[in-house]
């Protein structure tokens, strides 16, 4: 009876954190910020110029 127990708590983790992640990841990538090419190349080259 134990034994049933433990395996099918093991089962509901098992399938549950996958979910829990996806939904976790899926909610971070809407957050995320867009710019367009031109902004993009332009803090490109902010980060990437060396100060003299």
């Amino acid at each position: 009876m134990a034994a049933g127990v433990i395996v099918v708590l093991v089962l509901v983790i098992g399938v549950a954190f996958p979910i829990v992640l996806y939904a976790l990841v899926r909610g971070e990538h809407d957050k995320r910020d867009t710019m367009t090419r031109e902004e993009a190349e332009r803090t490109a080259r902010r980060d990437t110029r060396k100060e003299r």
